[in-house]
């Protein structure tokens, strides 16, 4: 397979009791950072409900991030396809990717939150037939079909056709998946990539072995392939220079976020709270999984242990979150930057190569000293010059600044 690529996945999850208006100028700084590091993809989710996820509109927040960043793909992550007319999403995804100039990926979902759903009087029976059916719609729409009538029980399209198509000629789409087999079926069904959100939880990592599996058999029953490399897996992390370090970081604010929101609000029924942060972190500080709160080594290890876990990926996603102040997380994301990628993406080998051959063929390089001694050698005034520098006393000798070398530990 193709190098790994790196994303972030913001849902957001904000802890109640921050000023919003600058939560919301905070993601756009991490959107603007992470294009800066090089990361590939930046998504966004949709949420209407739970006081910690806040933003509503994924193809908003992408606009202004647009505007900040410049390479970096956008998306989103995800639109919940049962609580929107079809044609509203693909008219939004055309003007995202307009606005910016071709780097929109459009991800859906049947809708994450039960709450949000209640909300809406929409009945949780039918919310994945209802994604299953709106994606069929966009998919023609994007495409750019001449106009046609669509009716159904809870929407209806008149003649319609979009009067502007995406910059791109085939938008990259993506459908999220959690436990069940419904999202990689889609995947397979209407030849998409895949978001496996599902791996942040033990159930959901329990279950990445045969997931695949159920794409490949959709997409096989609708003459259709799909590819690992459009395969995201979601993890979660805080790195730092040392375990200690990053525990002191992060865990008074990963044990208040899974205690407090993914048992407090959400109520998940396969998570029970922890008693004291030393237990969170005990459980999930170092052990190779979906969560890592150490060293870049020990992320580098949970990477590969995923991709042996799941036989292979394209793009391992960073769960963004709160657990540290925003001085350290923006630490993390620059040390996953600056040692993880390149180690997991085979980016050093060949600068070790290179160095390990220069210390271990020492002696074909000897020549290259020979030649300098021998062209000294032919010039009286050299010669002497060199003989007079041997025979100085050491404390006449000028003194040299020494070099310091950054203490940095090898990813390897």
């Amino acid at each position: 397979m193709s190098r790994v690529k790196f994303a972030c996945f913001l849902a957001p999850h904000h802890p109640i009791g921050e000023n919003p208006t600058l939560q919301f100028q905070r993601d756009l700084d991490l959107a603007e950072q992470v294009d800066r590091l090089g990361y590939d993809e930046f998504w966004c989710g949709e949420h209407h409900s739970t006081g910690w996820e806040v933003i509503a509109s994924p193809e908003m927040f992408l606009a202004a991030a647009a505007q900040r960043t410049h390479r970096i793909k956008l998306g989103t992550g995800v639109v919940s396809l049962p609580y929107h007319h079809p044609f509203n999403v693909a008219q939004r995804m055309v003007q995202l990717d307009h606005m910016s100039q071709g780097r929109a990926i459009f991800g859906s979902g049947p809708g994450a939150l039960p709450s949000d759903a209640y909300m809406l009087n929409i009945d949780p029976m039918v919310q994945r037939d209802r994604q299953d059916e709106a994606m069929g719609v966009i998919r023609r729409l994007l495409a750019g079909e001449e106009r046609f009538s669509y009716e159904c029980e809870w929407f209806t399209l008149n003649d319609a056709r979009l009067q502007l198509l995406p910059v791109q000629e085939d938008m990259p789409f993506a459908v999220a998946s959690m436990i069940s087999p419904s999202g990689m079926t889609l995947a397979g069904k209407h030849r998409t990539g895949v978001l496996s959100i599902g791996s942040m939880s033990s159930a959901g990592l329990d279950a990445l072995p045969t997931q695949w599996s159920f794409a490949e058999e959709s997409a096989e029953k609708h003459g259709n392939t799909v590819d690992r490399k459009d395969w995201r897996v979601v993890m979660s992390w805080h790195i730092a220079e040392t375990r200690e370090q990053a525990r002191a970081e992060a865990g008074e604010g990963f044990f208040h976020w899974h205690n407090e929101y993914n048992v407090g609000t959400l109520m998940r029924p396969d998570l029970t709270k922890f008693d004291s942060v030393q237990q969170a972190l005990g459980t999930n500080g170092d052990t190779v999984g979906s969560t890592v709160i150490g060293t870049p080594d020990d992320l580098i290890n949970a990477i590969r242990a995923m991709q042996e876990i799941t036989g292979g990926f394209g793009t391992v996603v960073g769960f963004a979150h709160d657990w540290a102040n925003p001085e350290a997380t923006a630490r993390s994301w620059d040390m996953v930057a600056r040692y993880v990628i390149p180690e997991v993406n085979g980016m050093l080998d060949a600068y070790r190569d290179s160095n390990r051959h220069v210390i271990e063929h020492r002696d074909s390089f000897d020549r290259a000293g020979d030649a300098i001694m021998a062209k000294i050698a032919e010039n009286e005034n050299a010669v002497k010059a060199m003989e007079e520098g041997a025979a100085a006393p050491q404390e006449d000798k000028p003194a040299l600044a020494p070099h310091h070398a950054p203490d940095l530990k090898s990813a390897g």
